[in-house]
């Protein structure tokens, strides 16, 4: 938190277990995983700082495995050894300063196959989230997924999964950024414009000998 600013997801307490309504995938009850309601989080955020001229949430998962071989494989694991890269699930931009927070399903509710648009909203300008890697090279999910897209970590995985959900005060009202633009060029673009920031983290799993909460 910086100079008294807050934010505060209503949905799990701070550091706990994310319910499934908020994720992108959930345990089934026969197999692995199957779809679940990818709701947006409600956000609220207080205290921004009197020169705040828009905000930016990011929502990153640092938690993900950097090889893929074992990744949702039968008969084997991700072992929580394996070194850990960051996957973008939600880059919002340009959020209007007048703004104190969202509803829950501002920015999802649902999956969309070959993902939300990219580009301006009534609530901001939506970049691009990592799913659109991750279905690169499926025929029925492939697209560019822009906005809210929740937790769906591999159902074999050892590790807890971690969702930082940070809003961010800057002093900019727009960043200036267009077209597939990602968690990374946002932050980039970030840099020297950041009055406050603050961070709710949820946590997920899909593996049920992993202990959430």
């Amino acid at each position: 938190m910086t100079q008294g600013f807050k934010v505060t997801i209503a949905a799990w307490p701070n550091g706990g277990a994310i319910p499934v309504d908020y994720a992108f995938c959930k345990p089934a009850a026969q197999g692995h995983i199957e779809m679940s309601r990818n709701l947006s989080p409600a956000l609220a955020w207080t205290g921004a700082p009197a020169k705040t001229r828009s905000f930016a949430i990011i929502c990153h998962d640092p938690d993900v495995p950097s090889k893929a071989d074992d990744v949702n494989q039968e008969g084997r694991v991700v072992p929580a050894s394996l070194p850990r890269v960051d996957f973008y699930h939600w880059v919002l931009v340009d959020i209007p300063s007048d703004m104190t927070g969202l509803d829950a399903g501002a920015d999802s509710d649902g999956i969309t196959a070959g993902g939300k648009a990219p580009g301006p909203t009534a609530h901001g300008v939506r970049g691009v989230n990592n799913y659109t890697d991750w279905f690169a090279t499926d025929d029925a999910m492939k697209g560019d997924y822009g906005g809210y897209d929740g937790p769906c970590p591999p159902w074999n995985d050892e590790l807890l999964h971690h969702y930082h959900f940070t809003v961010y005060a800057l002093d900019v009202s727009s960043l200036g950024l267009q077209g597939r633009f990602g968690g990374p060029q946002a932050l980039a673009a970030m840099a020297g414009h950041i009055l406050a920031k603050d961070t709710w983290v949820g946590t997920y799993t899909l593996n049920p000998a992993v202990p959430n909460g």
